[in-house]
């Protein structure tokens, strides 16, 4: 059955063109509306507001994540069409950040980056921290007034935040400043940015390097167990890892360590609790915790939009063809909902056979932190609903504007 065409949004099926302003709240709330009617009109389409093609099937979003003919790294360099304008002089700490981060770049430095880094979130390194994480998340609990809290501040943040932060051997108690600065950096990522919004988030880039080369030349001095010393090490071992690049990798680590877990962890609880009754069932058993948490991160993914550029002339999908040099937008919250992938697409069932989602993204830059990111929620939901058996929202809570990374505003709980 076809669905309704929501009325905020315009559609020439002809053309393919979309016409869909990302800050209408309508949309942000709710963005599974437009992608049902979507799934039923055209998985692909020109979005006006962005300016690319975007593509919004399972099938595609996971084609085109693992298509080496499209990458992340800009081979037009920097500036982008992204700027304001082109002139970025008021955003060299963040381009200086940008420009050494293996998010951002494609082989061979990525892969040298990524090997370096990886070593500490294979998922048997991992797993070491499963006691760690359960008694953090212990700990947070203890604290909550007795009425009720908002839990995003109380819990989604803390936890994830301290968990890299002692990964890297970085203080725990700079988590606030770790996540203003982060928080900052990331908005530079958002549709319709101002100068304002530019000149704060290279502010933010520019005191967060100064800290991170501070606390590097600590650990030069008395290295540690932690990964920040591994990867000084492996840069003295001769494997050219450059203060650069080790200060842009801590920086993506510590952003990328808590961002979407947050968001996932907020939007898991609220997903939950839609469902009624004893939110216990969900985590009877080891493997219903595993797989409630992957239908979380299917059914309500924290990021919905990742983008591309294509390295030579290609055939994105029929007739969609791409120049060297241009933006396509997969959209990833959009994917985890397509009927040709999924049954009953709509339906929050852990159990379903044909568990999925592209949450974590595809191919080389597949999140590094996947491994973290799972145990982190398994362990923090099952704790939350076990040791709070009557948790239920004191209120509706609502999405923030900001389109693609899909997180809500507050999480206002009674216990």
């Amino acid at each position: 059955m076809t669905e309704l065409k929501p009325p905020y949004l315009a559609f020439d099926p002809a053309s393919r063109r979309l016409r869909l302003d990302p800050h209408e709240p309508a949309f942000f709330q709710n963005p599974y509306e437009a992608y049902a009617f979507l799934h039923g009109a055209l998985n692909a389409f020109f979005w006006e507001e962005f300016g690319f093609w975007c593509f919004g099937g399972f099938d595609d979003v996971n084609r085109l994540l693992r298509d080496r003919r499209f990458g992340r790294q800009n081979p037009a360099g920097i500036p982008d069409s992204r700027g304001i304008g082109q002139d970025r002089t008021h955003l060299s700490a963040f381009d200086g950040i940008e420009a050494n981060s293996m998010l951002e770049l494609e082989p061979p430095v990525h892969t040298r980056l990524r090997t370096l880094v990886n070593r500490a979130f294979v998922s048997r390194q991992v797993e070491r921290l499963r006691p760690r994480v359960e008694a953090l998340a212990n700990e947070l609990i203890d604290r909550f007034e007795p009425g009720g809290v908002d839990l995003l501040p109380a819990f989604a943040a803390p936890l994830p935040i301290t968990i890299i932060a002692e990964m890297l051997g970085v203080p725990v108690d700079m988590g606030p400043q770790l996540l203003d600065w982060s928080h900052r950096m990331v908005a530079m990522y958002m549709h319709g940015r101002t100068r304002e919004t530019e000149d704060t988030a290279n502010r933010a880039a520019r005191d967060f390097s100064d800290f991170l080369r501070g606390y590097v030349a600590e650990r030069r001095k008395r290295p540690g167990e932690d990964l920040l010393s591994l990867l000084i090490a492996a840069q003295e071992d001769g494997q050219k890892l450059s203060e650069d690049e080790l200060v842009s990798s801590a920086i993506l680590l510590l952003n990328a360590g808590h961002e979407a877990t947050v968001h996932q962890t907020g939007n898991a609880v609220r997903s939950i609790l839609a469902q009624g009754g004893d939110a216990r069932r969900f985590f009877a058993s080891p493997e219903a915790t595993a797989a409630t948490v992957e239908e979380c991160l299917r059914f309500d993914a924290p990021l919905h939009r990742f983008t591309r550029y294509a390295y030579q002339e290609v055939e994105a999908g029929p007739g969609i063809i791409v120049q060297p040099g241009e933006t396509i937008g997969l959209l990833l919250g959009m994917a985890n909902r397509d009927p040709t992938a999924f049954a009953e697409p709509l339906a929050f069932r852990p159990d379903r056979a044909d568990q999925k989602n592209v949450s974590f993204g595809a191919g080389i830059h597949f999140c590094i932190g996947a491994p973290l990111a799972r145990l982190e929620l398994q362990v923090s939901l099952k704790t939350l609903f076990e040791r709070l058996p009557r948790l239920q929202m004191a209120e509706q809570p609502r999405f923030r504007d900001t389109y693609h990374f899909h997180g809500l505003e507050t999480l206002a709980i009674r216990i």
